[in-house]
Order: structure tokens, then C-alpha cells, then sequence
């Protein structure tokens, strides 16, 4: 865990370095006075050069402790590791225990995950510090992050040496001008932050962009910069009038202050620095930044004063105007933790953050948690690219979100004073815009382009209200292209002289990538065209497997959803019709995730179409549930090559055809066509005739909305429109009924549950609530789970207007990882005009800590 002095100047190199002169060569005791003179001065540069010198003399390892100790709060990783290695591996058991949880921290550092991972273990098994062992448990995760090779998310760029210096630069605050804000001490040289007037002090500094690269960088005047005070971690409030930093006041070599200041002006010049009352204290304050919280401005800081987490903590206090905030509150221990938790950045919602007490893939990562206007949620990492072996802070975003700005000790280009890691340097970045096109195309009914067709596009606000794009296109040809806005439905309607119009919905909800949309359409002439359409029809044979392409489920999901009941009430009808033939239902996934996890999924999907046939009342023996996972990949028929050109008939379309597709878009098509229900005759009649037009189109969906997030994250999910029963909830069979006379209703407190992190072989138990809305007695007949969950209710009739509970407890005993649990209530009350029975859901998910 760092102190504050480590953070704040430890990431200079400044706060543990004298300004280094030549020494000649001295003997072992000379070199060991100097070294321990300058350790009681705090100057622990010098200190481990002149004890290394030592050392090279006479291997005396009872030096190894220190010099492992010095080059690890110096940030020479490597050095470090080495020094620890000659240490431990002579150590006795159950001696140097915390310093195995530095040695396997160093050795995460230098990008030995394996080795890391075998210390940290050997140190949860000998350490009693509970706290300790908790973060070594998270950096072991950690690990496992880092080993799995993710790829980059972005590839940032060192700013060029007009800004970079071979000491460092950090804590990158982009003003509404464009201009660049940051904290340097504008040297090359080794310093030593002190008191002592003479020394060189931290200092804000703003640069320029030119035409390529970054302008040499100015310090702002003595109103913002004092001598022999540090000025550091400097950002804007919103509207630009205002801008935060700290002043550090050093006692001796260490800090002994740090509180937030202000100071109001823009662009053109800022004014005097003003202290902000009701932040600052007798502790440190540092790293402000504005946000929003409970629709008020508010400024997150980190802080160690009391009531925390350990180690800095963030804190957020409410702004009451001219500099004065309220009392400062803790954001908890759901993002603070026993390590440090510091640099915040607030953006539309979303709060970014560095930290060594959640799993990462080095020293210290950047996270991310959003805000929902009640609570924050679970902290996520923000990935590879972001994140490094080593210790990336000080996130930044500009006012559109698509460009920004962290600080990171990565290897890197530029020169440092000590080692590769010591210092470091401001990385900018770009997300790449996400572009989204419609391609359009017009084809008649024997699939040849149709021109002087034309085409409507809307957008689809909610299922009642649909407001026209302002284009409307006509073309000579039968191709259309469209640009699409992101987190939108849209409605595409195509009509012709002498032809059928044709609609589809289509939603840009959740994409995280540029891509081209197509959409195809086969428009039928008109019967006045005198063109007859002949009734084509299907000879299903036995063992010929035919597509349900109608059936889809959620993902990660096996609940047959409401677009999936024409296919099978499609299946429920032949079955009526021929009772003596038994079919097997077959689910396949694309081969993307392990084997035994697509096979699993597969299976549980194919029970669920069982399972909606039996409950129509097919007997179970005629049924046969079977999932395949990966291992039948689609084989391209007629029908599939006319509609992607990318296929011919009797491509397999395995790993190999699909990972040889040229585009990413391309690539997912072939893994929807693999994505698949099928059903097909195994005993009975040897073949039956049925209408192509049998297999209907799915319903039209719409799509909710996107919250209005930072656009580097989306957490969106589809969903279908809302009935006109407002009390239905989606998670009940009665969603979609119109007539809800004589039915009961379920109305629960709560459906979806978050139990947040649970350890494995922990129980949970909760309670969900619910009200009879409805006008029948309410009648459970049984309630289905997983074996984690067991659930205790009454079977009594609940009668209108009546309440009852539903006790669930979770036992983590047999999980492997995260999951979200279905519970599934089975009343013995039927719906409306129908045999089968009402189901209503529970859902709830955890996250599994090993």
C-alpha cells in the first residue's frame, strides 16, 4: 500500500532523488556512512547507488532487504525483482512474508504473470493480515487478466519531446480551448522535492497543439505557480471559469500538507489561487475534479483522512458556491478498498479512477463505474491498451469523449533518468468514431434488382410514436445507402409500382464498432400485374433437419422468447396434425467460448423449446432435446448463397471458412447462420408436405433507448414493446395479453437482483415480495431453479390485493464463475383462452470470487 508521498511524488521521481553529483570511487565502509546518511535524509537515490556500489564489493546479503525495498518505491522493476529473487530464495519458511506480496507485485510489473501468481499464493497462505491477502487475491486475478492476452483496445501515443522530459509529466487536464493543462518540473536532471527554497518545484504548465505536434510548454505565473510549494493535479469545472490544483507544502523530504485550491478566469488568464473551504483538513487532500452527483455539482478527490477504506480514498462533497463545499463523503467500499484509490475524472455520468486494490493487470489501473442516479456500479477495469504491466493514471476525456489523455510509467520512446519504469509520461489517445450505414437493397420476388423503387426511412421513439429522417431517397437503381445515428430504431419502409411495400425495424442499440448494415428486400408483384405466384411447397423427409429461423434467446440465455413462438407453435401445429411422428429439437452455437460451455447452452436451449411444446400439451416421448454446441456447423444451402454472396452452396461454415471471411461483419454473419434451432423427423410418417409460407417472419421489435453514457461504453440490451397493461412486467408470460379478466398479477417489490461479489462457498439468502394486482386468487404451483437456489413460499391462494414472499438462498458452493440465476414461478392459474399455465420470472446475479 502507498503512502501519499510515494503517490504524489514517487511518480515524479522527484520526491526520492537528490540532485546526483559524480562520486569517485570509495571504499565499502565509506560508501556504506554515505548511504546511510542519505537515508536518514530521505534521499534514497543516492542512498541505493551508493549501497549498490557496496554491494558490488562485498555481497553482504543482509543488504538484499533494502535494495530490494529502495528499488521497488523507486519504480526500477526490474532491479527490484532481482534483488527480492536472491533474498527469498534462500529465506526461511515464514520469514519475508510481506515481502513476498512485493516481490510477486514486481514480478507482475515486468510481465511475469506465472512467477507472480506462484507468490502470491505462497503469501495468502502464510500471511495473517486479512487485508493483505485480500489484495494479493485480487492482483491474482489480476494476473489471470493479463494472461489471457486481450487485445488492445487503443493504441496510445507518447507525447513527442517538446513536452516529455526524462523526469516526468503528469496529470494531463484538456481546457475547453483546446489547450493542454499539466504538472512538470520542466527538467532532465535528478530533484529532490524539499523545503529548501532553491530546489525546483512542481508546477502547472500549458501547451498548444501545432499543425503535428504539441507546442514546448509554458509555466502559468506566480498567482498559480509559488515557489517552494508544489502545484500539482490540475483540472476545470465544467464551463471552464474555474480551475483546481493542489499545493503541496514539503517538511523536511516528505509532504507535510496538501490541500485543493481554486482559482477563477479561463482561457485568456486565471486569478489568484483561493483556498476551497470545507475539503481540506488535517490530512491530505488531493486530485480534485467537478462532477455531478443527485442532479448538483460536486468535486471528487482522493483523501486519507478518517473513515476510509485504507490507503486514499475517494471522496465526493457538494458545491455551495465562491470555493465552499459540504461536508466530504466516502463513495464506499463498493470502489474504495484497502489499497488506493486516487485520480478521478467525471464524464456524463461515468466516473474514471486508478487503483491497486481492484484486480488489474499491473501496479495501478484505470476503472470505470457508472452512475444510475441512485447508486455507482461495480467498478470494471477499462481493459489492455488503457491498462499496462505498470501503472497508468490520471484518465482524461475531451468534451466529445473521443479523444483523451492518461499518464503511464510503460516503457516507452523517451529517455528517463534512472530506468525504464522510474518516470513517466503522458499518453494520448483517439477512439475511433463508430459509423454506422444502411445499405439498402431492392430486389423483385425471383431476386433481381428492381429499380425505381423507393424507400422511407424513420426513427422509431417508442412503439406508438415513429418520427421520419428527414431524406427521403429515390434512385434509378435498386441500391440505397443510409448514414445511422448511434443508440437508435429505425423503421425502413420500400415501396414500387406494381408491387407489395415491405417494412423492416432495425436498431444501431449497443454497437460498439463501425458497420455496414444490409438489409435485403423481396417485394411480391401485385395480383393486377397478372404475375401468378404459384404456392410453393416443402417435402420434409425424415432426418432432414429444417431451420426454425424465428427462434432466438438472449444472450448468454435459454428463455424461449415471445419472437420465438411462431416457429414453435409452427412445430406444435404438424405435431397436432401428424400425432404418430417423434422429432428431435437441435440447438447449435458459433464455436466462439470453451466447448463445454457452448454445449451446455445449446442443450438448455433445446430443453426450453421442449419444454414450451410439452407445456402445449405434446407428450414428452415425442420430443427429443438435443444440442449440438459447436460441433454441426451450418453446410450453405441454395437459399443462404443467394441471400450473402460471400458463400456457396456446400460451404461448411467452420473456423477455418469463417476466420478466411474478409470482414469483421462478414465473419458474424456466417456465426449467426451457425447460431440455430432446428427440428427434424426421427420416427413416424417417412415425409410431410407443408407450405414454405409456414415458416412466418418475426414480429416487429423495437428497441429501448440508450442511456446517454460516455460513448467508449455501452450497457444496452434489446427489448420488445411495451404492452398496454403498464403493471405487466416483461419477465411474465402475460406481457403480451390483451384481456386480463379473471387472471392473477403478479406485482413485485423487485425482480432483478444484484448480490454484487460472493465468495465461493458463501450462502446468500433474500427475500422478493409481491402484490396480487390482478382479479383471481393467485395459486403457486411450483417454483424451478437451479440446485444453487432453494427457494421456501406458500402454496395458499393469495386472493386479490393480498401479499405474500418468496425466501431464496443461494449457496456458491458448485459455481465456477459469474452468472445470472432464472427463477422460474409456475402458477397453477392458467392464460387468458389458454391450457398453459402463467409463468412469472425472478432473476438475480452475483460475481464469484475463487
Amino acid at each position: 500500500m502507498k503512502s501519499y508521498f510515494s503517490i504524489l511524488f514517487l511518480l515524479l521521481f522527484a520526491c526520492v532523488a537528490l540532485r546526483a553529483q559524480p562520486l569517485r570511487k570509495s571504499s565499502r565502509e565509506a560508501n556504506m556512512e554515505a548511504a546511510e546518511a542519505a537515508m536518514k535524509e530521505k534521499n534514497y537515490y543516492q542512498a541505493v547507488t551508493l549501497l549498490e556500489k557496496a554491494f558490488e564489493e562485498v555481497e553482504d546479503e543482509s543488504l538484499l532487504p533494502m535494495l530490494a525495498e529502495m528499488n521497488y518505491q523507486l519504480r526500477d522493476y526490474t532491479k527490484a525483482a532481482r534483488y527480492y529473487s536472491r533474498l527469498l530464495r534462500k529465506a526461511k519458511q515464514n520469514t519475508y512474508i510481506d515481502l513476498r506480496f512485493k516481490y510477486g507485485r514486481v514480478l507482475k510489473m515486468n510481465g511475469n504473470c506465472e512467477e507472480a501468481v506462484d507468490e502470491f499464493q505462497k503469501f495468502i497462505g502464510a500471511t495473517k493480515d486479512e487485508k493483505l491477502k485480500e489484495l494479493a487475491q485480487y492482483e491474482v486475478t489480476g494476473c489471470e487478466m493479463a494472461m489471457s492476452k486481450t487485445k488492445a483496445k487503443i493504441t496510445p501515443k507518447a507525447l513527442d519531446k517538446n513536452v516529455s522530459t526524462g523526469f516526468s509529466e503528469y496529470s494531463p487536464s484538456l481546457y475547453r480551448d483546446g489547450s493542454l493543462y499539466l504538472v512538470s518540473f520542466d527538467t532532465d536532471e535528478v530533484v529532490i522535492a524539499s523545503d529548501t527554497a532553491d530546489e525546483k518545484s512542481a508546477k502547472i504548465y500549458k501547451t498548444t497543439k501545432g499543425e503535428k505536434t504539441w507546442n514546448k510548454p509554458e509555466a502559468l505565473d506566480q498567482k498559480i505557480n509559488r515557489e517552494g510549494v508544489q502545484t500539482t493535479f490540475v483540472s476545470f469545472s465544467a464551463d471552464g471559469s474555474r480551475m483546481y490544483f493542489t499545493r503541496a507544502v514539503m517538511k523536511g523530504n516528505e509532504v507535510g500538507e496538501s490541500k485543493i485550491f481554486y482559482s477563477q478566469g479561463g482561457g485568456d488568464g486565471w486569478g489568484a489561487a483561493q483556498e476551497c473551504t470545507g475539503v481540506n483538513g488535517e490530512y491530505l487532500s488531493l486530485h480534485p475534479v467537478v462532477g455531478e452527483l443527485f442532479g448538483k455539482e460536486v468535486l471528487f478527490f482522493s483523501s486519507n483522512m478518517e473513515g476510509g477504506q485504507g490507503g486514499l480514498d475517494l471522496f465526493y462533497a457538494t458545491y455551495k458556491g465562491e470555493g465552499v463545499y459540504g461536508d466530504p463523503v466516502n463513495l464506499g467500499p463498493k470502489i474504495n478498498t484497502p489499497g488506493d484509490e486516487i485520480t478521478p475524472f467525471y464524464f456524463d455520468g461515468t466516473l474514471y479512477f486508478s487503483s491497486n486494490g481492484h484486480p488489474g493487470y499491473g501496479g495501478e489501473d484505470i476503472f470505470f463505474t457508472a452512475w444510475n442516479g441512485q447508486m455507482w456500479s461495480e467498478p470494471r477495469n477499462l481493459g489492455n491498451g488503457y491498462n499496462s504491466s505498470t501503472d497508468d493514471q490520471y484518465f482524461s476525456l475531451d468534451r466529445e469523449g473521443y479523444k483523451g489523455f492518461f499518464t503511464s510509467n510503460r516503457p516507452g520512446t523517451n529517455k528517463s533518468v534512472r530506468s525504464k519504469t522510474c518516470c513517466d509520461d503522458i499518453y494520448e489517445f483517439e477512439v475511433p468514431r463508430i459509423k454506422v450505414d444502411l445499405v439498402v437493397g431492392v430486389f423483385d420476388a425471383g431476386k433481381k434488382p428492381l429499380k425505381g423503387a423507393s424507400t422511407d426511412l424513420s426513427q422509431v421513439v417508442t412503439a406508438q410514436q415513429i418520427t421520419p429522417v428527414e431524406f427521403k431517397t429515390n434512385t434509378s437503381g435498386n441500391r440505397f445507402d443510409f448514414p445511422l445515428t448511434l443508440d437508435k430504431a429505425y423503421k425502413i419502409r420500400v415501396t414500387a409500382q406494381g408491387y407489395y411495400p415491405d417494412s423492416a425495424q432495425l436498431s444501431t442499440l449497443g454497437i460498439k464498432e463501425t458497420k455496414v448494415l444490409e438489409k435485403r428486400f423481396f417485394l411480391r408483384p401485385l395480383p393486377e400485374t397478372k404475375v401468378k405466384e404459384e404456392p410453393e411447397y416443402d417435402t420434409i423427409t425424415t432426418e432432414q433437419p429444417i431451420l426454425l429461423d424465428n427462434i432466438v434467446y438472449g444472450y448468454d440465455d435459454d428463455k424461449i422468447t415471445p419472437e420465438s413462438e411462431p416457429d414453435l407453435t409452427l412445430v406444435f401445429d404438424l405435431m397436432k396434425k401428424y400425432p404418430e411422428m417423434v422429432i428431435e429439437l437441435s440447438s447449435h452455437t458459433d464455436y466462439r467460448g470453451k466447448d463445454t460451455y457452448n454445449q451446455d447452452l445449446s442443450q438448455r436451449r433445446a430443453e426450453s423449446a421442449r419444454k414450451w411444446l410439452i407445456q402445449k400439451g405434446i407428450g414428452s416421448t415425442r420430443i427429443q432435446a438435443k444440442g449440438y454446441g459447436e460441433s454441426l456447423p451450418k453446410v450453405v444451402n441454395e437459399k443462404m448463397a443467394a441471400q450473402n454472396l460471400i458463400m456457396k452452396v456446400k460451404d461448411t461454415l467452420n473456423q477455418e471458412f469463417i476466420d478466411n471471411l474478409a470482414t469483421k461483419e462478414e465473419q458474424e454473419i456466417a456465426h449467426q447462420l451457425n447460431r440455430r434451432t432446428e427440428f427434424k423427423i426421427v420416427k413416424g410418417p417417412t415425409k410431410i408436405v407443408m407450405k414454405r409460407a409456414e415458416l412466418r417472419k418475426k414480429p416487429a421489435t423495437t428497441t429501448k433507448p440508450a442511456p446517454n453514457r460516455n460513448r467508449l461504453i455501452h450497457d444496452t440490451l434489446p427489448v420488445t414493446p411495451k404492452p398496454a397493461q403498464d403493471t405487466i412486467h416483461r419477465f411474465s408470460t402475460l406481457y403480451y395479453s390483451k384481456d386480463l379478466k379473471g387472471v392473477p398479477i403478479m406485482q413485485f417489490n423487485r425482480r432483478e437482483l444484484d448480490l454484487g461479489k460472493v465468495k465461493k462457498g458463501e450462502k446468500r439468502e433474500f427475500t422478493f415480495e409481491f402484490t396480487n394486482r390482478g382479479d383471481a386468487d393467485l395459486k403457486i404451483a411450483i417454483i424451478s431453479a437451479c440446485d444453487c437456489t432453494t427457494t421456501d413460499y406458500s402454496t395458499d391462494p393469495v386472493k386479490p390485493g393480498e401479499s405474500g414472499k418468496i425466501k431464496v438462498i443461494f449457496d456458491s458452493t458448485d459455481k465456477t464463475e459469474s452468472e445470472t440465476i432464472d427463477v422460474d414461478i409456475i402458477l397453477e392459474n392458467t392464460m387468458p383462452g389458454k391450457e398453459s399455465p402463467i409463468i412469472e420470472r425472478l432473476q438475480y446475479k452475483f460475481e464469484l470470487i475463487v
